[in-house]
């Protein structure tokens, strides 16, 4: 839960007035009631909360984290003494605009003078959403932050109808797990068929990779994977396709036939059920 305060003309240093009858637009009535009970400001309360101080504009204007020191009525006014986190620097609107909706801000919220209780957890959105820029690749394109979908499994493994029936049995097995498996096959999103693989590593928590073969696709997918700090799984049907360099990783060795999926489903579903 945090405090957003958004003014027209910029906040002065330290200490500001506002005026009290914008305090709590673009408020549910159920925060309103808790933190203006019998019409009165419940202070102490306001000033426990974390405090994100606007200036009104989607463009080169800067948002500030910081907390309340003080909120004092006068006249038609109330009075703020506060001061900015000094760990957390300032944040251009525009990119609080890109994620507003986690943080419960309307669009209109923007351009408009107004003091607003969100539920959301401010620290926890920043977070998220705010972390450094990766480097970019070449070769291909990766976002600029991480966009990990909690539940997505990707399988590595060439793209031959051999390797059909074991793709069934990996979905079979995150199904079990509550996880979806997919392969970059099944998607089309990209002119290059590279591009659907990087980004079906990037945006998965666990990476499948099957060494049966020595594809050397797969061994560079798994190169990606490692390097963007995925939770690479090895499975393989020939132990002697792992590569020397992996050959101290845990893997599952498996047979591409019904006893051997199933016995594959035994060994590899606890591991995934442990990662989740």
């Amino acid at each position: 839960m945090f405090n957003l305060i958004v003014k027209g003309a910029g906040w002065v240093e330290g200490r500001d007035t506002f005026s009290a009858d914008r305090a709590f637009e673009h408020t549910t009535a159920a925060l309103i009631a808790r933190f203006k009970p019998n019409n009165q400001l419940d202070v102490d309360a306001l000033m426990r909360l974390p405090t994100l101080f606007m200036s009104e504009g989607v463009n080169n204007e800067v948002a500030r984290v910081g907390s309340l020191a003080r909120v004092r009525p006068e006249g038609r006014d109330l009075y703020l003494e506060f001061a900015y986190d000094a760990a957390i620097p300032p944040i251009l609107n525009r990119d609080l605009l890109a994620f507003r909706r986690d943080l419960d801000i309307d669009e209109w919220e923007f351009s408009r003078t107004h003091w607003a209780i969100k539920e959301e957890d401010l620290f926890r959105v920043l977070l998220r959403n705010l972390q450094p820029r990766r480097l970019r690749p070449r070769v291909f394109q990766i976002a600029d932050h991480e966009n990990i979908e909690p539940v997505l499994v990707s399988a590595m493994m060439p793209f031959s109808p051999q390797f059909d029936a074991v793709y069934a049995q990996l979905q079979n097995i995150a199904q079990q797990a509550g996880l979806r498996c997919r392969r970059a096959d099944d998607i089309w999103e990209n002119p290059a068929v590279m591009q659907d693989v990087v980004s079906l590593i990037d945006r998965s928590r666990i990476v499948i990779a099957d060494c049966t073969g020595r594809n050397p696709n797969v061994f560079y997918e798994i190169g990606i994977a490692h390097t963007l700090g995925r939770e690479v799984i090895l499975i393989t049907q020939n132990e002697g396709d792992v590569p020397f360099d992996l050959r101290h990783l845990r893997y599952v060795h498996y047979l591409n036939n019904g006893e051997g999926l199933a016995v594959l489903a035994q060994r590899l579903l606890p591991r995934l059920e442990d990662l989740v």
